[in-house]
């Protein structure tokens, strides 16, 4: 794997750091190069080398966090990582990735409705099978292939940011479903 140069690395670091805050005080629609260039102070060239567009942009943004939560529940301190009991962990994973949802839902939601089958793969492969090994360990009688897909559905970018936009759902409420869920799922 070649090796980031140091000043590419800040130059990252720093676009990366203003693009969030542009996302978070005006949404993706507010998402522009020119206006991360600015921010971030390099040339707008230098964000289409590295990025190619707005899109490849938003995609770095998630990859970032994306980066972080599997760090966090592969490695990281229980109940999340590693340490706890199965049962537990499934709890606290569904709890961060409602807030890591909920976190870029705007990001998301633009990435899993680019084409027909863009939620799934990479980031949904990785929950999907962290949810079937825990699972399997707690209830080996159920079939937890398909259980992970049935807990991992509420938390669909599209599905999420219209309870929560559109009918008033806020993440606890959703949070408390999950927990129930769980409840009746994990005993």
């Amino acid at each position: 794997m070649k090796r980031e140069r140091t000043d590419a690395a800040r130059n990252r670091a720093k676009i990366l750091a203003a693009a969030e805050g542009i996302v978070a005080a005006q949404g993706v629609q507010g998402l522009s190069m020119a206006d991360v260039a600015a921010a971030a102070g390099v040339g707008v060239g230098t964000l289409y080398r590295r990025f190619g567009d707005r899109s490849g942009l938003a995609y770095a943004l998630i990859d970032a966090r994306e980066r972080e939560f599997q760090a966090a529940f592969l490695e990281g301190p229980p109940p999340l990582g590693p340490g706890a009991e199965p049962g537990e962990r499934v709890g606290a994973f569904m709890r961060a990735l409602s807030d890591r949802t909920v976190e870029q839902l705007d990001l998301l939601l633009m990435a899993e409705t680019a084409g027909p089958m863009a939620r799934f793969g990479g980031a949904y492969d990785a929950y999907h099978g962290h949810l079937v090994m825990l699972i399997g360990r707690v209830r080996p009688d159920v079939d937890a292939f398909c259980v992970a897909d049935a807990l991992l559905a509420p938390l669909a970018a599209p599905l999420l940011a219209y309870r929560m936009r559109e009918c008033g759902v806020d993440v606890g409420r959703v949070k408390a479903a999950l927990d129930s869920l769980l409840d009746g799922l994990l005993g």
